[in-house]
């Protein structure tokens, strides 16, 4: 998360009218047991043809996991030649483990390689939703973005500990995800996001977000494109930091940033 500015903090009004949808509203999980069969995660389903559960948006995370025995490897090329690798397990039932590794000028003609050291990533869904109460996640993600090595830390934090809901709005196939999260416990700052998407006959997702949100200065607006290529394999190209200029310490800017990933999921 980020370095931030010290501006007046928001408060989150909109988070917990997002966790307390009308009755009216019908839930809808991005995880296997309750999603609607085009959004089954098993392995029956992807011999079926059947698209995988979202389990990120961009940068914000959903309430969706992996299946017990699946696993997924996503990939994000971002700027100045940068790749950024994850690996997921569905090591139990609606428990995810992962690692994740940032490596800097791997693309193009930059050197030197600069390899950042390993990050774990851990989601529990301890919560399936129902028409009134979105399903919920828990998790851990140590992965940051845009790292300053004379500093030895990312300019962009990572989202550390975290709580994130996601629910179907009206709409099928329209979903909101809203989440807090600490980053820093030394400081104990809480953040927020909030984010949308968009599912258009499981062809392509629309997404949109609105992260980092503990000052106006440092919240990034991200939004984005997500194309199924196959039930097992998908691609994203997105626009993070909307809207933001100027550089960090590091001479490194602060936006707005292209990126493109690739993310294929299967089982064992």
């Amino acid at each position: 998360m980020p370095d931030g500015e010290k501006c007046p903090r928001l408060r989150f009004p909109l988070l917990a009218a997002l966790f307390l949808v009308p009755g009216a509203v019908r839930a809808q999980n991005a995880a296997p047991k309750p999603q609607p069969p085009a959004k089954a995660g098993s392995e029956e389903s992807l011999s079926q043809g059947m698209i995988q559960p979202d389990t990120e948006l961009i940068d914000v995370p959903t309430a969706g996991v992996l299946d017990y025995g699946g696993y997924s490897s996503r990939t994000r090329f971002f700027s100045n030649g940068g790749v950024l690798e994850w690996l997921d397990f569905g090591v139990f039932q609606k428990l995810n483990l992962g690692a994740s590794l940032n490596v800097d000028k791997l693309v193009g003609t930059g050197t030197p390689v600069q390899v950042t050291r390993p990050e774990l990533q851990v989601k529990y869904r301890f919560y399936d939703g129902d028409q009134i109460i979105p399903a919920a996640a828990v998790g851990y993600d140590g992965q940051g973005y845009l790292y300053n090595r004379p500093a030895q830390a990312y300019n962009q934090r990572q989202r550390g500990l975290y709580l994130v809901g996601s629910q179907e709005i009206g709409v099928p196939g329209l979903q909101a995800h809203a989440g807090i999260n600490i980053s820093d416990f030394n400081s104990g700052a809480v953040y927020g996001e909030m984010a949308a998407s968009y599912d258009i006959e499981d062809k392509v997702l629309l997404m949109a977000e609105w992260d980092s949100i503990h000052n106006v200065v440092d919240s990034r607006l991200n939004a984005g494109l997500r194309v199924y290529v196959t039930p097992a394999f998908n691609m994203d190209f997105d626009v993070r930091c909307i809207g933001q200029g100027g550089n960090f310490p590091n001479g490194v800017s602060r936006g707005p940033e292209r990126i493109a990933m690739f993310k294929y999921t299967g089982n064992f």
